[in-house]
């Protein structure tokens, strides 16, 4: 492949992201691809391109408050055209801004596909444009960053995270592309133990004013607001307050260079901390075998490079706590955490007076721990997401026609082989995605199109289920689990739209709910266990529900429509009836039969009589086909006793009725 990577930096300059973009050059070119490198240089007035062609650097201009970073201008006629001459096939683009957008200008232009590594947290940086120190420029700032962050990241293919927490920083941003990740590779054979000599790690200690015998920390990296190596001074000073024999190393230069050298001179441990200043890349593994541990206090590395450069060199690290570096840093394995300058001393303690076989166990265990972190894996993986990416970029969905409707736009899609395709998109999506005709979307893309379709018709559903009857999450959320073909995604974001537009609301619903069985007459039992059943939540259910005591009058109401509709029953029978009812409908036993209590009677003891006298007719006539004499009256009686009259009257009745209906028989003989 043909391969331009786009970076702001790149050496002879010293950093992070230019390293990164070296090493990444030189190990696809082992694979047999060709690398074009397009970066910056402050001392030209136009693009110039190295005498092998493979190096183009643009003219820019040096802004020393950020230590050193070159910034250009994202136009560059002239340039563009030696970027198309260079016949590319992918553009792997290493920064957001300046050369970052000359990149996205030329894949655009010339047609080519594009991916991006996000290499900076740009958030832990806005202190060097918020001069005031204000929070509301600094919240800006940071919102600033995550939209730019998020319009960048998804006007690539596909973008590459150094570690799984930018991954994770980037998603918060909600850039829709594909993210891998990544970690940057060493070149491993340069920081081993093996590659160096006694001889230099004593001509470097002596260098520096230490000896053979001090025990040596180093830090390797650029100093600037960010990396807190403060924290570390402040931390080292009170090592020597009490009495502790270890020296400091700091290698790099930046913004804080000065400042630092100052700190060290007022807490007097400039004996203690020495400064190096800025070194070639080529000297710096020497300055690790110098060292016997490695130290940094910084929480806004992406990967961190220099930990793991220092693990190659068999250097245990002390660093605090950072996501990052979960991986790395291994406690007593591979290194300590300190939380700050007054818990530095103790832990900086571990690594004093340690038996050799201790440190050797140690030196080994850090170089396993960085033996992952090869340029060679590093190469492979990133050569996969250029294949997936070319791949995608030509299996592209043209925009052949867009039909505007209502709520929703419906889009025409033609594949490369001419398969078509139509997809509704809402409003909203349309707008944000800024779809035009004719344009060409990624595959991915149309697979999202599709998957917010059926979320699109899954939450018009929604709505129409609401229309005819009032949901609870729970219950929508159910409905679309078990009848459409919505991932638990798809279901989780309609159900918050649902919220958000107010058309899902479980407090409101447990309160109109609650009153509604209210009024029929149910009681707490059956109106907590409805709710429950519908995924209210129990604090919101007790907090509304209230007591029996709530609904009395209409459980009276209730219970006098029970008394009156079952006018042929017992007294008796009719208060079982009443009480069991109300039982049912969610009263407690006494609060029923307190209900029973204020009924009115009178009317029914004065139809008790007549009531029998059917009971036992009808109880005659039932059973008199099958009995006679003694067993028919004691099947009737037993029948009354059901019913549940008293037994003298039941026995009073009989002997009333049976004898008539005797008599009629004798007579009738």
């Amino acid at each position: 492949m043909r391969i331009g990577l786009f970076s702001d930096t790149f050496p002879p300059e010293i950093n992070g992201v230019a390293n990164s973009t070296r090493i990444l050059a030189d190990s696809l070119k082992k694979r047999g691809h060709d690398v074009f490198v397009v970066c910056t240089h402050k001392a030209l007035v136009e693009s110039e391109l190295s005498e092998d062609g493979r190096i183009l650097r643009l003219a820019g201009m040096e802004l020393k408050f950020l230590y050193g970073y070159v910034m250009t201008s994202p136009f560059h006629m002239k340039a563009m055209e030696q970027v198309k001459a260079m016949d590319l096939d992918i553009i792997h683009v290493q920064t957001e801004f300046g050369v970052g957008i000359f990149a996205r200008l030329c894949a655009k232009h010339l047609g080519l596909p594009i991916v991006s590594t996000y290499h900076t947290t740009y958030e832990d940086y806005t202190h060097y444009v918020n001069f005031l120190h204000s929070e509301t420029v600094d919240h800006l700032a940071k919102k600033g960053v995550a939209s730019l962050s998020r319009m960048y990241g998804n006007s690539t293919i596909e973008v590459i995270a150094p570690s799984q927490k930018t991954k994770e920083l980037l998603e918060s941003y909600h850039i829709s592309r594909r993210i891998s990740v990544i970690p940057t590779g060493l070149e491993l054979e340069r920081f081993s133990p093996l590659a160096g000599t006694p001889e230099k790690r004593e001509e470097i200690r002596r260098e520096y004013g230490f000896t053979s015998d001090d025990t040596l920390v180093v830090y390797v990296g650029r100093l600037a607001q960010e990396k807190s190596m403060d924290i570390v001074i402040r931390g080292f000073a009170n090592a020597v307050r009490q009495g502790m024999d270890v020296k400091l190393l700091i290698t790099g230069g930046g913004p804080d260079l000065e400042p630092l050298r100052k700190l060290t001179e007022q807490l007097g441990i400039s004996g203690t901390v020495k400064f190096s200043g800025p070194k070639p890349a080529e000297e710096v593994p020497d300055i690790y075998r110098a060292a016997d541990a490695f130290i940094s206090a910084s929480r806004s590395e992406t990967q961190g490079m220099t930990f793991i450069e220092a693990l190659a060199s068999g250097l245990p690290l002390f660093a605090r706590h950072d996501e990052v570096l979960e991986e790395l840093l291994i406690e007593g394995k591979t290194g300590w955490y300190f939380e700050d300058e007054n818990d530095l001393p103790d832990q900086l303690r571990k690594l004093t007076g340690r038996e050799e076989e201790t440190v050797l166990k140690m030196q080994a265990d850090c170089i396993a721990h960085a033996a992952g972190y090869s340029c060679e894996q590093f190469a492979e993986s990133v050569e996969a997401v250029y294949r997936r990416a070319v791949r995608a970029y030509r299996d592209r969905w043209l925009v052949d026609d867009i039909e505007y409707r209502q709520n929703y736009a419906e889009l025409t899609l033609y594949s490369n082989e001419m398969k078509k395709a139509v997809v509704r998109v809402t409003t909203d999506e349309f707008y944000e995605l800024s779809i035009h005709k004719g344009d060409k979307l990624l595959p991915s893309v149309v697979d999202e199109l599709f998957a917010h379709e059926t979320g699109l018709s899954a939450y018009q559903k929604s709505l129409h289920r609401i229309s005819v009857k009032d949901r609870t999450v729970k219950e929508i959320t159910d409905w679309l689990t078990k009848e459409t073909q919505c991932t638990p995604e798809q279901v989780e974001a309609v159900t918050k739209k649902l919220l958000e537009q107010g058309y899902l609301d479980d407090e409101r619903y447990c309160r109109e709910k609650v009153a509604s069985m209210r009024r029929s007459a149910h009681g707490t039992a059956a109106i907590t266990r409805d709710l429950k059943e519908r995924g209210i939540p129990e604090e919101m259910i007790r907090e509304m529900t209230g007591t029996d005591e709530d609904s009395r009058q209409y459980a009276l109401h209730y219970a006098q429509r029970k008394l009156n509709a079952n006018a042929n029953d017992s007294m008796m029978m009719v208060r079982r009836k009443i009480v069991t009812s109300l039982m049912q409908r969610g009263y407690s036993a006494s609060f029923a039969e307190s209900i029973v209590e204020e009924l009115d009677f009178s009317e029914r003891e004065n139809e008790e009589e007549n009531n029998l006298d059917t009971c036992v007719r009808k109880a005659y006539v039932r059973y008199s086909r099958r009995y006679s004499g003694r067993e028919l009256r004691e099947h009737v009686f037993r029948w009354c006793m059901t019913k549940g009259f008293r037994s003298d009257d039941i026995k009073a009745a009989l002997e009333r009725i049976m004898e008539n209906e005797e008599d009629q028989g004798t007579e009738g003989e």
